[in-house]
């Protein structure tokens, strides 16, 4: 099993900055890849990026790109999601997530590849 806690979300004015943080403990040896999702009220949970276990590739979904970004502290078993030029439209809960098994060429996209799940962090932007 793998246990995935994410910190880091707050309060902020459109324009400012956060970084998530989530780190990963248990069975961490069995993950490829990690990703970032965030669900805002009434809507679906949506991909926001991923990251494989090296660190080495990364993906970023084009509705953040230019603003977000995510990294990997190999050491502290931790993945950051860098905020920049926040807008109120990226309010939402923001979910980090792991996937098990074989590493894959491509890094997951969609809910459904991944196998743990933190308990979310709020980020909420004010206009």
């Amino acid at each position: 099993q793998v246990q995935l806690v994410e910190s880091g979300g707050g309060l902020v004015q459109a324009g400012g900055s956060l970084r998530l943080s989530c780190t990963a403990s248990g069975r961490t040896f069995t993950i490829p890849n990690m990703g970032w999702f965030r669900q805002a009220p009434g809507k679906e949970r949506a991909f926001v990026s991923a990251i494989s276990w090296s660190g080495g590739r990364t993906y970023v979904a084009d509705s953040v790109k230019g603003r977000f970004t995510v990294s990997k502290d190999s050491a502290k078993n931790t993945v950051y999601l860098q905020m920049n030029s926040l807008k109120p439209e990226d309010t939402a809960i923001y979910y980090c997530a792991a996937d098990k098994g074989a590493t894959t060429l491509v890094l997951p996209k969609f809910a459904y590849e991944y196998d743990y799940w933190g308990q979310g962090t709020q980020v909420t932007v004010s206009s």
